[in-house]
């Protein structure tokens, strides 16, 4: 499929994992593609191995007031316009919620939320010329509550209800607005987690599938929010999950016979 041929996309926090595998994705599709991370330095490692006329490099930290801004006009000033924003970054801790300091909330917050608002607001004079796309990073975090996650669940909720209202506000801008929610997935950021047996077999009993998710599974499933193969879909927050939201936060016995 080339269903991003001559289209730009712009994807945030880029440099590993769902949001690496999304550049990949829609680089394959024929886009051009404006990644953005923290570090050039594993955004041109990235970069080496798309197409150079086709990929520009943006690093800097969407928390940062006036970065997004930037990123949007310099991915503009590129390709001549912006069809799709995939607003991916983002950051997680966990612990008890009463030992958090005010550096954590402030960190989560800034990135997941404020840096995903500012993103979107950056991008919305080009994506109405395009009638375009925007996709956001939520979690299965976001429609359910996870132990010791305070803020990140606080954040990612935060996600799920601007894809909401966003949609609801600039669709009448030709504008479609979705997200993904993804639950345990192979990446830098849960790779500890992962590590972890209990957790795995906590997810394990929730989930219909049996494995965790690998960033290629979520990276599908952006590229066909972004594409027009969802051009009626707006507004939602789909569960990239192997099936943990359908448990309703019950254990998945097997049937016993």
């Amino acid at each position: 499929m080339q269903r991003f041929t001559d289209k730009t996309v712009i994807v945030t926090g880029a440099s590993s994992g769902i949001g690496a595998a999304a550049a990949r994705r829609f680089a394959s599709e024929g886009a051009n593609v404006v990644l953005n991370a923290r570090s050039r330095e594993d955004l041109e490692a990235l970069a080496a191995d798309l197409d150079p006329a086709r990929t520009l490099c943006v690093a800097g930290d969407i928390a940062q007031i006036g970065f997004p801004d930037d990123l949007v006009a310099r991915a503009v000033a590129k390709f001549g316009g912006l069809d799709v924003l995939y607003a991916n970054a983002g950051v997680a801790t966990s612990g008890a919620f009463g030992e958090a300091s005010d550096e954590d909330i402030d960190r989560v917050i800034d990135i997941n939320v404020k840096g995903s608002l500012r993103c979107a607001r950056a991008a919305y004079a080009e994506l109405k010329k395009s009638k375009g796309a925007i996709v956001f990073t939520s979690s299965a975090s976001g429609i359910g509550g996870d132990y010791n996650m305070v803020i990140y669940t606080a954040s990612k909720g935060a996600v799920t209800q601007m894809t909401r209202s966003m949609a609801l506000e600039w669709g009448q801008d030709g504008i479609r607005v979705n997200a993904v929610c993804p639950a345990m997935t192979r990446t830098r950021m849960a790779g500890d987690l992962m590590e972890n047996p209990a957790i795995e077999e906590a997810f394990y009993q929730r989930a219909a599938i049996k494995r965790f998710g690998e960033p290629e599974d979520v990276a599908d499933v952006v590229a066909f929010l972004a594409s027009d193969d969802a051009r009626f879909v707006t507004g939602v927050n789909l569960p990239v999950d192997g099936g943990v939201s359908a448990s309703n936060g019950q254990p998945n016995f097997p049937a016993l016979s």
